[in-house]
């Protein structure tokens, strides 16, 4: 037999046990401590050893996960910062910087170095450049003072071959914003007349009206307007170039060519020499096209009557010949661009007229006529007294003004003024654009001088076609029909754009080719 303190698992004994065991102290403490956990437990006999047991290892780990909670918050670790709370911080610290600091585009250009500051105006467009220099004072004197690197860029990328054969590159001190605006400007000029020229020739000589029609010519207008560019780039040369040395000969000699016997206009010829054959060629054939453009938009149309000229409004007569010669070789393209654009003809004869008459009339000063009476029979103050006088007081009065002002005789500010003015408006810009307005005195000794409208150009440079050999005849030189029908041709553009453009052209200045490719025919 067992002795009494050894009771067998789940025999009689170990149930008569259990039932008379007295309640333990605890019980209400965990029961309570259950309740406040979320696991109430109710109290009854019939629980087994195992669920007891298994209650009791959950209530051992629960209160041996407080002890440990209640000992991290007291222990040395809670001091370090753990991983977690690292990146979190890290990435916080990060995130901060770039909402609270946002630097402008501006303060971050300035703070690049000058170099690539220089290298990334260089690239922006022409019209940009001038832009940013009427912004502001910076950028004004940035762009002056790095003209010559702009310039430089802009040859290299962005001004055909054609360009600069005919203005060449000049020497590094003269390497500026003028030399490239200039190239700009009769680029400009000669891409505006080219549409002007084959608008009026798909209309009226092709007799494209429709939108139809137009739409079907387009290939052939596009090429036609593509080629024209060049060719007006070197009349505009011409006429510029023209105007130069014919004014250098009036000075030099004392008079003009109208005193000069001469067969072949030496003027001309000094200016055609420097065109190779192939453009002197291809321009000779286009010169009449130019010309007869012109002068059919400055005149009311041929086949209209007195009654129908009254009716249409074409108040006007066609201007003289005199008056054509002096915009080609006094306004130069430019002017002839202006007239072009005037909308009606009797506003655009008007402008005409009026342009022709401020050229042409001379300036005249006319004195004022004194009273005559008994208070002019006075005798009269000497003006040059009176002239001394009044620029005495004047000097007297700067004199106090700058010894108000200070010891130096101007103050900071007005020397300061004084100096942004000459420096804004004292750059190359300020020279002009090409074929300017001439003075009084130049434009008296050269309208007078002016050759014939139909001697310009196309005696001399026929001449000097069969001169050179570029053709065997002169009927082998393309003449009306034939010099429109070369413009309009299909085949030829690669070996153009390499002679025009050069090989290693960019996109900026070779046009497209894809507006002036024909649809296979199927």
């Amino acid at each position: 037999m067992d002795p009494p303190h050894i009771t067998e698992f789940a025999s009689p004994r170990y149930f008569e046990k259990l039932k008379q065991a007295p309640p333990s102290r605890s019980q209400p403490q965990d029961a309570v401590a259950h309740h406040h956990d979320g696991h109430a437990v109710a109290q009854s006999s019939a629980y087994a050893p195992f669920e007891q047991s298994r209650l009791l290892e959950q209530h051992t780990t629960h209160d041996h996960h407080k002890s440990e909670k209640r000992w991290h918050n007291f222990g040395f670790r809670t001091i370090l910062p753990t991983r977690t709370s690292l990146e979190h911080d890290l990435r916080n610290s990060s995130v901060e910087p770039t909402r609270k600091k946002s630097v402008t585009f501006d303060r971050l250009f300035a703070n690049l170095p000058n170099e690539l500051k220089i290298q990334i105006i260089a690239s922006l467009p022409l019209s940009d450049i001038l832009s940013m220099r009427i912004a502001s004072r910076s950028w004004h004197a940035m762009i002056t003072y790095n003209e010559s690197a702009i310039t430089r860029y802009h040859l290299q990328h962005h001004i055909p071959a054609y360009a600069l054969r005919l203005y060449p590159e000049p020497e590094p001190s003269l390497m500026k914003l003028h030399y490239l605006c200039g190239i700009w400007h009769r680029l400009h000029v000669a891409s505006k007349l080219s549409f002007l020229i084959s608008e009026r020739v798909t209309k009226e000589i092709f007799l494209r009206t429709t939108e139809t029609q137009r739409n079907e010519f387009a290939p052939q207008y596009e090429r036609m307007r593509r080629r024209l560019v060049p060719l007006l780039f070197t009349i505009f040369h011409f006429f510029e170039t023209y105007r130069t040395l014919h004014l250098e000969y009036i000075k030099e000699h004392g008079h003009g060519l109208a005193l000069e016997p001469y067969t072949l206009n030496p003027i001309e010829m000094k200016v055609m020499n420097m065109y190779d054959d192939q453009t002197l060629l291809r321009v000779h054939q286009v010169f009449p096209l130019v010309v007869s453009s012109f002068c059919r938009r400055l005149r009311p149309p041929s086949y209209v009557g007195s009654f129908e000229r009254s009716i249409r409004g074409y108040l006007r007569d066609k201007p003289e010949d005199e008056v054509y010669v002096a915009a080609l070789c006094v306004g130069g393209l430019r002017q002839v661009e202006r007239f072009w654009e005037v909308k009606g003809y009797n506003k655009r004869r008007a402008e005409v007229d009026t342009w022709y008459q401020s050229v042409s009339t001379e300036l005249v000063e006319h004195a004022p006529k004194s009273r005559r009476g008994f208070m002019g029979l006075r005798r009269k103050k000497s003006s040059l007294n009176a002239n001394e006088g009044a620029r005495a007081a004047m000097d007297s009065t700067t004199h106090g003004r700058e010894r108000r002002g200070s010891d130096h005789g101007r103050r900071g500010s007005d020397a300061s003024t004084n100096y942004w003015r000459d420096f804004v408006f004292g750059t190359s810009l300020s020279e002009g654009m090409p074929m300017g307005p001439l003075s009084r005195e130049q434009l008296q000794v050269l309208l007078p001088d002016l050759p014939d409208l139909h001697s310009i150009w196309l005696p001399t440079a026929e001449a000097l076609i069969l001169d050179r050999g570029v053709v065997g005849r002169p009927q082998d030189i393309k003449r009306n029909g034939p010099a429109l029908l070369d413009l309009i041709r299909e085949d030829g553009t690669a070996e153009e754009d390499e002679w025009l453009y050069g090989r290693t052209a960019p996109e900026s200045v070779r046009p497209p080719l894809e507006a002036i490719e024909e649809d296979p025919i199927e």
